[in-house]
């Protein structure tokens, strides 16, 4: 694996240059010496990374329509699509497979890898930290409990009129409402005098985490059978669920917050110089930060409602791309958003394909990729504590 340097924040501009917008990457005028900026030089054009990342996403995606317990020639999968009945068995069965079974899941993975990749990239950058994740920082987990408490508690503490008008909407609510409410709590817990504390920022995601492990773990206790193999699904993460019904819904606010998202490139790109410098700039910091955070439990709770509990996609995909592109976020969301897609489906590939004709949770696969990648990570920035 090649080194995983941190996000390092581009030279400050001068003095005429921040009192006007920037209309280029500040990342593109680093120069703070020959290395880093002989390092800008020999990146690959970002149009060239972003072609290929987009036609590996479609070799994946072939991958995905072919592999699994029932092997498809990739003509046959191409084939099955585009054709409607033909009252020939293997052929109406291949093209049920297609439409009903595998294509829902492949859209679902791609809006997982899409949605946690982007609200990775997007954290980090808010943060000036390449360890930042939806999961570290525990919104994933607020997700998680949000869905869970709807799911043991939801016919006993909600309205009968309200569970039924709001339908397919009330898992992706009330993971929405769970994000957001942990995403305010750590951000006010590690957030005062206009500084943010990363450190207490992680210490809180952590204590968030936990708090949201054990009352998952007491609905867990609480559910009945039905409710319980329901609340495994949360906790283990698959994309098994996928269905058009679903899909429809969350397909809303996974593409409003990776949007909205995309539209603070500019801000978090001039964030990475510091918030005082980002402030010189014009920047409105704390609306950014608002919005980021927001974006992000919106992305994040639906996802979470859909697929349940995948972690280290948003830790994995913006570091790799990170490598390749550079810091500039305008460059790192898109790249991480179609790296974590191509991660998603490859890793749901393998999970069931490797023990078929069983499934190994997605969740428990991309845990046992991450963690290795997030202490090696951590290895790698003993030198910043002078170890």
């Amino acid at each position: 694996m090649s080194a995983a340097p941190p996000i390092h924040p581009p030279t400050k501009p001068s003095s005429s240059s921040r009192l006007r917008e920037p209309t280029s990457s500040t990342a593109d005028v680093d120069t703070t010496g020959p290395t880093r900026a002989g390092a800008a030089s020999r990146r690959p054009p970002r149009w060239l990374v972003m072609t290929a990342l987009a036609g590996l996403l479609a070799a994946a995606v072939l991958a995905a329509l072919c592999g699994g317990a029932y092997r498809i020639a990739p003509g046959d999968a191409i084939g099955a699509l585009f054709r409607g009945a033909t009252g020939d068995f293997v052929q109406d069965q291949a093209r049920n497979v297609m439409w009903q079974i595998r294509l829902p899941r492949i859209v679902l993975g791609i809006l997982v890898g899409a949605g946690f990749g982007a609200a990775g990239a997007a954290l980090q950058a808010l943060f000036r930290n390449p360890l930042a994740d939806p999961g570290l920082i525990g919104v994933a987990s607020g997700a998680a409990l949000g869905a869970a408490g709807v799911i043991v508690l939801g016919g006993v503490l909600l309205p009968t009129a309200l569970a039924a008008s709001l339908g397919l909407w009330m898992l992706p609510v009330a993971a929405f409402v769970g994000a957001l409410g942990v995403t305010a709590l750590v951000y006010r817990l590690a957030a005062g005098r206009g500084r943010l504390a990363l450190p207490l920022l992680l210490l809180a995601g952590i204590a968030i985490n936990a708090v949201s492990g054990a009352a998952i773990g007491l609905l867990t206790y609480l559910a009945n059978d039905t409710q319980l193999r329901t609340l495994t699904f949360w906790t283990l993460g698959s994309l098994g669920g996928a269905q058009w019904p679903m899909l429809a819904v969350i397909v809303w606010p996974v593409a409003l917050g990776i949007v909205a998202l995309a539209s603070q490139c500019r801000s978090l790109n001039a964030l990475l110089l510091g918030e005082a410098e980002a402030l010189h700039l014009g920047v409105a910091v704390q609306a950014v930060k608002r919005r980021v955070m927001i974006a992000c439990a919106l992305c994040v709770g639906a996802l979470v409602a859909s697929s349940g509990m995948i972690g280290f996609i948003g830790l994995i995909a913006p570091h790799i791309v990170r490598l390749v592109v550079g810091p500039d976020p305008r460059a790192v969301l898109p790249a991480a958003a179609l790296f974590g897609a191509i991660l998603t489906l490859l890793a749901d590939l393998v999970a069931r394909t490797w023990v078929a004709p069983a499934e190994l949770p997605l969740g428990i696969l991309t845990a046992l990729l991450g963690a290795p990648f997030f202490l090696v990570l951590l290895w790698r920035r003993r030198g910043q504590f002078g170890l």
